[in-house]
């Protein structure tokens, strides 16, 4: 992937074929499909549409209001794309999901900002990372308690190395009746001033760490769709929850970071997701949003009220049975996405349009059936390409992504071939 220094390179909608997947999806799709034949490349293939890319990328941005995006890792899980990215004007440093994975990025990029999204007790990684003063340097741990600062000491005392860079993660769910009522996922239990208060002032008096950065994902406004077809009962009520839930967290986000800054010289808070990043931008004690879903566009994001991201990150699957007239079967096919089980976390089979999944099977781990009219004009050894809920866990399917490029008049061709994490032999989890 090749980056700008005027901020995303290649067109937007406003450039013509930007907008190719809306105005005429036939032609978006089965240009994609030519692209990748010509190329000869076997399926199962990752298909990364340059140009819906790049319209991605900008509106984020344009959604941001100036506030710097951290690239979110989890959601692309392709360091050539990560790299490109994190790198840019209006983006900012990396959300790791791993230790060893930030470690690695830290390593073998020019990343300087790469701050771990999730607690880490494995003691491999840490050990490994703790020698490595250029990860130190570049990489912070994400703690809620003061176990995890333990576990580090426990690995290597304060003594024989230099401090660790530390964030708290702060709770950002919604807390109803005394707590009684929780809104959000389950993650730290630093929730209230006091909590993170104290957690801030043990890693301040603690030799052997650094309290440099915050970070809290609003998820029941970041993750949660408002504009679902069919359910605007649930979508309106889901849209006050959403409001009344940042208008807490802004005043209590806000309070806690003021105090924290006065115990610790603060480099980044860090908060919001590719569906929050308006609400985000509101608040005045964030410096950087973490967004990657959106870059991607995985379908889960098609019942936003506030965007639409284009599709630009697909699979292909080779056809290779008929067992029914209207029937056809593919190879492979059950990349089903994290989440509580619903058919939401399937893939969404795109092209040919009118497919969809045989009740019975849905998308299996060897093959999957489709069913629709469009069957009747597939031939064994045709491909049919789907989108996937979310964006980075697909890339665990694959060793590589086809990068695909555009001309002026939409034709689209392999520019190159990039691999994602699995293509460099990295299984992080």
């Amino acid at each position: 992937m090749s980056s700008s220094t005027d901020g995303p390179a290649g067109r937007s909608s406003a450039d013509g074929v930007g907008g190719l997947w809306a105005e005429d999806p036939e032609r978006y799709w089965a240009s994609i499909d030519q692209a990748v034949s010509e190329a000869g490349l076997d399926a199962p293939v990752l298909a990364l549409d340059r140009t819906a890319l790049e319209h991605n990328a900008a509106d984020l941005l344009r959604r941001s209001a100036g506030v710097p995006i951290r690239v979110a890792s989890k959601s692309l899980r392709v360091r050539s794309v990560i790299t490109d990215l994190a790198t840019r004007r209006g983006f900012h440093g990396v959300l790791a999901y791993d230790l060893a994975e930030a470690h690695w990025l830290a390593a073998t990029t020019e990343i300087t900002d790469i701050s771990v999204g999730y607690p880490s007790v494995r003691r491999e990684a840490l050990a490994a990372f703790v020698t490595d003063e250029v990860a130190t340097s570049r990489v912070s741990l994400l703690v809620d308690s003061v176990e995890q600062l333990d576990v580090v000491d426990a690995v290597a005392p304060p003594a024989s190395r230099r401090p660790i860079r530390v964030a708290i993660d702060l709770d950002a769910s919604y807390r109803l009746l005394g707590g009684l009522v929780h809104i959000g996922v389950r993650r730290s239990p630093a929730h209230s001033r006091h909590d993170v208060l104290d957690l801030a002032r043990t890693i301040v008096a603690r030799n052997g760490f650094d309290l440099v950065g915050v970070m809290s994902y609003e998820a029941q406004v970041a993750g949660v769709a408002d504009a679902v077809p069919g359910r605007a009962v649930v979508n309106r009520a889901i849209g006050v929850m959403q409001r009344r839930s940042m208008a807490e967290l802004r005043r209590r986000r806000g309070r806690i970071i003021g105090e924290l800054r006065q115990l610790a010289d603060l480099e980044f808070v860090n908060g919001g997701g590719t569906g929050s990043l308006e609400e985000t931008a509101r608040d005045r004690s964030v410096t950087d949003i973490a967004a990657g879903s959106g870059l991607f566009g995985g379908h889960l994001f098609d019942g936003y009220r506030r965007f639409r991201p284009a599709p630009a990150l697909s699979f292909g699957l080779d056809v290779v049975r008929r067992p029914a007239r209207d029937i056809v079967t593919c190879a492979g096919g059950g990349w089903i996405a994290s989440g509580p089980p619903a058919p939401d976390r399937l893939p969404k089979p795109v092209w040919p349009s009118g497919l969809g999944f045989v009740g019975t099977e849905a998308a299996g781990e060897v093959q999957t059936p489709l069913r629709g009219a469009a069957a009747t004009r597939i031939a064994v050894g045709d491909r049919v390409w789907f989108r996937h809920t979310k964006s980075g866990e697909v890339c665990e399917r694959a060793r590589h992504v086809a990068i695909i490029d555009r001309d002026d008049t939409g034709r689209a061709v392999v520019g190159e071939v990039v691999p994602t994490y699995r293509g460099e032999g990295k299984c992080f989890l």
